[in-house]
């Protein structure tokens, strides 16, 4: 942890170490510390330069914001943040970020996770904090691999991909983090590229301005052991012709020229030019991201650029709800109200009490 004073609701004292920018304009270098060890090319740098420029953006001081991670390459970067930071263990970063949330609920708390971290041995974290939805930002990495590691296959690896783990292949299918986080109720889910630095630092402040459990993918190349796992979208040329970037009240068109478009086709997506068959501008699908029903947002999600479909930027889903940390909260404070005692002295004197002499 870089300071003691995490869980406090107070302002760190001066000289705390924290307070060297709480009234001058909030800059990315407010934000930046030490030097990071990552290798040359990997997504982590651009995520982390995007994460310095969002939070300037959004305004909120150093001393209220707790960056917390697990375990693996992407896990690191808690020790490039001016903020409170805390590196926990492997998979456990939702559940100290809950713990951090509810103790203090004035933090603003970010939780970094890569894909193995996030999705295997934090898997059941990471549904149920969905699940609870609890008021802290979900930051998923996802590079298809175990990189701290030297190359193992992870949880989003493609099946019969080849790695150190699987020389002839996986035969097993991947989880898509899209589907397990609307399977676990969740209300606001987000994807970007990490070399996208407008796209990443706009998804984060939604993410910032959403209450409750908020999810962004990254998607994002590692440079050793799965580089070009997004190269379709990997650069603006590619993005433009394999991506779609979607918008809550806006048609879902794509293309170089925006000539392609999304229409509802049964239960499921198809996708159109716009000028043929008598298809205009009016026949396509206007995105809600608002919409409680899951059913479109999910279908947006799961696009994977395959079978002439692009892969969907953007907030994809972001509905209100209430959340896990208020009805806490709230319930310890309806329950004090109640009883007679308010304090553990106070406690102590509802039982019978004996004077010794």
């Amino acid at each position: 942890m870089n300071n003691p004073n995490m869980l406090s609701n107070q302002k760190p004292p001066l000289g705390g170490g924290l307070e060297r920018f709480p009234e001058s304009p909030l800059s990315p270098a407010s934000f930046k510390k030490g030097q990071p060890r990552w290798c040359p090319g990997c997504g982590d740098h651009f995520f982390l330069a995007s994460l310095h420029k969002a939070m300037a953006e959004l305004g909120v001081p150093p001393y209220e914001i707790a960056v917390i991670s697990g375990i693996g390459c992407s896990s690191r970067l808690p020790y490039y943040m001016s903020t409170y930071a805390m590196q926990t263990i492997h998979g456990r970063a939702a559940a100290i970020a809950t713990g951090a949330k509810i103790v203090n609920p004035k933090l603003t708390i970010w939780q970094i996770s890569g894909d193995g971290d996030g999705l295997a041995i934090g898997g059941n974290h990471f549904i149920h904090a969905n699940r609870r939805n609890i008021d802290i930002n979900m930051i998923l990495l996802n590079n298809r691999i175990y990189g701290l590691t030297k190359g193992q296959y992870s949880p989003t690896s493609p099946r019969g991909f080849v790695s150190k783990s699987s020389p002839y292949g996986t035969v097993e299918d991947p989880f898509r983090p899209a589907e397990l986080a609307f399977g676990a109720r969740g209300h606001f889910f987000a994807r970007a590229v990490a070399s996208d630095s407008k796209g990443t630092i706009e998804i984060l402040k939604a993410a910032y301005h959403h209450k409750g459990a908020s999810v962004c993918e990254i998607l994002q190349n590692c440079m050793i052991f799965n580089n070009g796992a997004y190269d379709p979208i990997y650069t603006k040329d590619g993005r433009k012709k394999n991506a779609i970037y979607v918008e809550h009240g806006k048609p879902l068109v794509f293309g170089e020229n925006n000539e392609y478009g999304l229409m509802q086709e049964g239960f499921g997506l198809k996708v159109v030019k716009i000028g043929e068959n008598g298809i205009t501008i009016d026949d396509i699908l206007v995105h809600d991201a608002h919409c409680q029903d899951s059913t479109l947002q999910l279908k947006l999600a799961m696009m994977d650029g395959t079978n002439g479909f692009p892969v969907a930027l953007g907030v994809i889903r972001d509905v209100p709800a209430p959340t896990y940390n208020d009805a806490v909260n709230e319930q310890i404070e309806e329950v004090k109200q109640k009883k007679s005692y308010h304090t553990f002295a106070e406690l102590l004197e509802t039982n019978d009490i004996w004077e010794v002499k």
